[in-house]
């Protein structure tokens, strides 16, 4: 009985296409530049993790709806953020969310009002909370910064393994295209306006470890392509068949990666739901540039500069 394959034998020409992927990658790393900045500056959509605010987590001994439970909360603060958590230990949980404290002393004010407003309107239901958190201005702003270090650091991590793996300029390629798949990443929830926290900078992170472990895969297949191809001269040759030849196995690994991280987005509840996305946007973006970013760098790189097939 044959193997199932969902791809099988390949002969296309990705290196040939490569400027037009470049334009393309360029398009998404812009993107996620301009998303950069906003997080910088806070114009961002952050979570209270980045931008101070307050949150409350709590359940009601009867069950309640999110809308009503939004509209007696929202009277007096609009940018208040409802979750409902279901399938948790506690029934008719929920998190509460506001945004934004002006001030390090806001924050209990709001926090007391908060509990105030649910207490009042729902005086037949009894809200337990089980926990209650106050992040202020500064606090917020410090977790941006650290988050930004992490990030950095890790890329910064990734060019001195693959430069002792490979070599220098191979590690400078993949380097560039971790950071085109975290930028993108970061452009694509940008603009569907979704929200930055702790969870999507941990999701970031595990992005860019996928996307080396797919860059790796193809840079490992092209050494030992080059000794095939290296008495006839053509690099880009022996890049983009090594290209062809892990092509279905990237696609496949990429697939069932997608059915996890979809089944956590539609089924893990409210509070995955922002890591599985960026996981799942991850894998789909670390897909394209193990493809049109990380080789085709170093076929640019070859063309100008020889040094294997001198």
């Amino acid at each position: 009985m044959g193997t199932f394959r969902i791809i099988g034998d390949t002969n296309i020409d990705f290196i040939g296409i490569r400027k037009v992927a470049f334009a393309i990658s360029l398009v998404l790393v812009l993107l996620g530049a301009w998303s950069l900045v906003s997080i910088a500056r806070g114009t961002a959509n952050l979570g209270i993790d980045f931008a101070g605010g307050v949150m409350i987590y709590g359940s009601f001994e009867k069950p309640v709806s999110t809308d009503d439970l939004r509209l007696a909360v929202s009277a007096d603060h609009p940018d208040a953020q409802i979750t409902e958590l279901k399938g948790f230990e506690k029934p008719n949980a929920f998190i509460i969310k506001i945004k934004r404290p002006s001030s390090e002393g806001e924050g209990q004010q709001r926090l007391d009002e908060l509990k105030e407003i649910v207490a009042t309107n729902f005086k037949d239901n009894k809200f337990e909370i089980i926990s209650e958190h106050i992040i202020g201005p500064a606090v917020g702003q410090t977790l941006r910064d650290d988050a930004q270090k992490a990030i950095l650091f890790s890329l910064l991590g990734i060019v001195v393994y693959i430069w002792i793996r490979f070599d220098f300029r191979s590690g400078i390629a993949a380097t560039i295209a971790t950071f085109h798949d975290v930028l993108a990443v970061m452009g694509i929830l940008f603009i569907i306006g979704w929200e930055f926290d702790l969870l999507i900078v941990t999701g970031l992170l595990t992005l860019a470890g996928y996307s080396l472990t797919d860059t790796v895969v193809v840079y490992d297949r092209i050494r030992e392509n080059l000794k095939k191809w290296r008495s006839k001269g053509e690099f880009a040759g022996a890049v983009n068949t090594s290209i062809n030849e892990v092509l279905a196995r990237t696609i496949n690994t990429s697939l069932t990666v997608l059915l996890v991280v979809g089944t956590l987005f539609f089924f893990g509840g409210e509070v995955l739901k922002g890591f599985a996305l960026c996981l799942s946007l991850g894998v789909l973006v670390g897909t394209y540039s193990s493809i049109f970013v990380a080789s085709p760098i170093v076929v640019e790189w070859e063309a100008r500069r020889p040094k294997r097939f001198k």
